[in-house]
This record gives structure tokens, sequence and C-alpha cells, in this order.
């Protein structure tokens, strides 16, 4: 495309597949046109917003160059990386300091900084070598609880807790709390978020929930729910080793979860439709399990490792193994890796098919999207839902940031349909493992607690 059409900017690329240029090169073809017009607008927004991972990697070496700044009394960031949002468009650091100019020019010297776009007396916006937009503010300590409350968001949630003050003769911005009679406003609080809430017999919700989705509903009708945290997370129900695409072997893959505290690791490398990973055909995979036989009857008491796969659902329906190798297994994760393009009726007709076979656990990344790069297929969700529910099926988080598949959304709606939700990092090596600290965020996001994740319970409870 760059050599022979010349093509150097998305807008020449969408221009040669409208012409039908694309099609004419050797090995394309007008499906791959066609593709490549439906992928641009994908392409064109995906640097204006970052992997949540990307951003706490910068917000991480932000703090340790700001914790060198004289006069820093408090720091928090906040905006929708502290709402913890899948993807998040810039950072927004919030400062109480006695030396605001000082604190400036620590800021500025930060190495990442390429241009400084603005900087004023209480605020200073930069823009990052790699594009990112970092704006730091500093705050009257007696403002700094309502400024994060009000930075972090949700636009929706504060429209609605606005809304509530409005109603007690109250008004909320950035700087406080004010009691509002006739032309004179009265501060009521504002040094700490509890406070701000506290105003409005609220409790201080988890930033995570701040969606105006059903939070201050939870909030009238009693407490808060607690939210599942990483630390209730007791194995890991997907992962990878050499055998397929991953880049540990079972033994360093089974360690590294010992290491960090899980109890058990489902081993569940690719079945063999899945070539280009060098997928497990029934041989290879029995194979495999009876080398987890022995690495558990070496490991002894106290950790598992399950014997596990990834089937794929074929495009035609079905499973790419069959039953008698399935029903050997200790945990079945089915997914669509092909025939992504299918109608939402088909693709929603081989996940339910596979919900149905009785051998297969739970649903992997079940609506295929990767942030930034590819869209959800189509898929009717609602008959997913009651087709799990049904059967007594799980449904994954897969806790890959590039995935976060479920969504909040789709999380939320798998608790109201009475379906676990597993946590799962889809590791393909040891260092993935550490993902599942993505994947706690969405499931706190979609309003999940401990009791709707599968691998909150111990394997012989699941």
């Amino acid at each position: 495309v760059f050599h022979q059409l010349g093509v150097k900017t998305l807008d020449e690329l969408k221009q040669a597949c409208e012409a039908g240029r694309v099609r004419e090169l050797k090995g394309f073809g007008a499906k791959t046109e066609k593709t490549i017009l439906d992928g641009i607008a994908i392409a064109a927004t995906a640097g204006q917003r970052v992997y949540w991972a990307e951003a706490d990697q910068i917000a991480h070496v932000l703090r340790e160059h700001l914790q060198t700044c004289a006069g820093i009394e408090r720091l928090e960031l906040a905006g929708s990386y502290r709402r913890g949002r899948d993807t998040v468009g810039d950072l927004d650091l919030l400062i109480v300091a006695s030396q605001p100019a000082a604190v400036m020019d620590c800021f500025g010297s930060f190495p990442g900084v390429a241009d400084v776009l603005g900087r004023g007396d209480t605020k200073m916006s930069v823009r990052l070598s790699s594009g990112f937009q970092v704006d730091l503010r500093i705050v009257p300590r007696e403002s700094f609880g309502a400024a994060l409350q009000y930075f972090t968001g949700s636009k929706a949630h504060n429209v609605v807790l606005r809304g509530l003050a409005k109603q007690r003769g109250l008004k909320i911005n950035e700087y406080g709390v004010f009691r509002v009679e006739g032309e004179r406003e009265t501060y009521v609080a504002g040094a700490a978020e509890e406070d701000v809430y506290g105003a409005l017999d609220l409790p201080c919700f988890p930033p995570e929930l701040r969606e105006a989705r059903r939070e201050f509903e939870w909030a009238q009708a009693g407490p808060l729910p607690e939210l599942v945290r990483l630390e209730d997370l007791r194995g890991d129900l997907h992962a990878h080793t050499l055998e397929t695409d991953g880049r540990d072997t079972l033994e360093e893959m089974a360690e590294a979860a010992r290491q960090r505290g899980l109890k058990y690791l489902a081993i569940t490398d690719h079945s063999q439709r899945v070539t280009m990973a060098h997928g497990l055909d029934p041989k290879r995979l029995l194979a495999q399990w009876e080398q987890i036989d022995r690495l558990n009857d070496k490991l002894g008491r106290g950790f598992t490792v399950l014997k596990g796969v990834e089937c794929d659902i074929l495009e035609k329906g079905g499973l790419d193994l069959p039953d008698d190798v399935l029903a050997q297994a200790d945990w079945v994760v089915a997914s669509v890796h092909y025939g992504q393009k299918q109608p939402r009726e088909q693709i929603t007709k081989r996940i339910v098919e596979a919900i149905e076979n009785p051998h297969v656990s739970c649903i992997a990344h079940p609506t295929g999207r990767l942030l930034n790069r590819r869209e959800a297929y189509e898929v009717d969700l609602d008959a997913v839902f009651a087709a799990a529910r049904r059967h007594g099926k799980l449904l994954e988080l897969n806790a890959n940031p590039m995935r976060l598949d479920l969504d909040d959304v789709a999380c939320a709606a798998a608790k109201s349909h009475g379906i676990l939700v597993a946590i799962s990092t889809d590791a393909h090596q040891t260092e993935g493992l550490d993902d599942l600290r993505y994947g706690v965020l969405q499931a706190r996001r979609g309003g999940l607690t401990k009791a709707d994740v599968a691998n909150t319970l111990t394997w012989p409870q699941l």
C-alpha cells in the first residue's frame, strides 16, 4: 500500500479504499479493502486515549518525580484515571503546596515533557513526548476534597450531586460546599471528599462507581456494596504456556502464580483450530494434562494446577475438540476467534450452543473487543446471559488491559442476571499474571462484590 499506492496518511488510505485501488493490489481484495475502511475510524481515535495500564505507568513515574519537589503537602490524581476507566484521555493532578511556583518548575522538568501548553498561578498543562496531556492544579487546603470530587467526576455523577445539593439549599463546586441564602454563600465543607458527600448525607462513593448508574440508588437503600478487591482473588482461570503461544513453561507459570499468593491456576492453551498459535490436538492436550498431573503430585497440597483448555467455538457451530476429551478437563473456556464478522444471530447462536455443552465451564472474552484496535463483534449479550444463567455457566472478565472484556456495563448486567464472573488474565507469560489488578478495577466499575466473582472461591468450592 505504501510502496505501490504511495499512501502515507489515514486520509490517503481512506481515499485509496473508496476509489477501489487497494483491492487491485496483489494479496488484497474487496473484503480486505472493506475491513481497512471499517478500521480507519478506530485507528483515527486510538491516539486520543491510552489504556488505563499505560496511564498508570505514567502516573507512577510522575508521582516519583514530584516527590522530589519541596512544598507539596498533598497530591492526588483525578479524572477518568481515578475512576478506573478502561481508557484515559489525560491525567489530572491536584496538589496542595506551600510553594506553588517551585512545584510547577519541578513539574515542567519532568523528563517526559515535550511542550508546556500553558502556565498560570494555579494551573499548568504539559504535553508529553507521547502526545499525552497532563494538567496540574494547585488548590487551597480547605478546597482539596471538593476539587478532588469535582475533577474525579464523572460529569453525569456530578450533575446528580449538584441537583441533590440544590434541593437542600446548598451549592457544590470545586471550591467546596456552600450554604446559599439569597446572595450570601457560606462555606460548609470541602477539605475532605468525605465531608463533601457527608454534607448531603451520602457515603463517599468509591471512584469506580461514580458514573450516575446505580450508586445513588444503592446509597438510598442502605450501605453501598463492598466491591471486590485484588486480595479477594484465589486463582486465575485462563493462562497459556509454551505449548501454544505462551512464552513460559508450565512449571514457570505455576510457580509464578504460587509466588503471587494464588491457590490455583488453570492452564488453558489453545485448541487445534488456532493454527497460528500451534493449537493442541487431542493427543498433545492429553499429554499436557498428564504432565499437569505429575506436576500436581510434585507440588503437593496448597496449590493446584487445573487441567484446562481454551477451546474454539467453530464458525459453523460446535466445539473444536470432541466431548470425550473435554470431559477429562477440570476447566474449559470456550472462545470465538474466527468468524467474528458473522451476523449477530449467528455469533449468538454459536456462543449459546457452547454454553449448552455440559463440558464448557466459561465463555472467554465474550465480545471479542480489543481496545483502540477492534470493536466488539455483534452478539446478543442478553441471550448469552440468559443461557449462562440457565446452565449455571460463567462469563469471563478478561483482565488483559487491551481487552477488559466483559466491559463494566456488561459486568453489571451479568450481576443483575445472577451470573458469576471469572476475572482471568489470559496470561501468555509470567508477568501477565499481574494483570488481575486491571480486571478487578473493571469489576469494581461494574459494581461486582466478592460474591459476584467466581475465583474468590477456593477451587473445591468452585
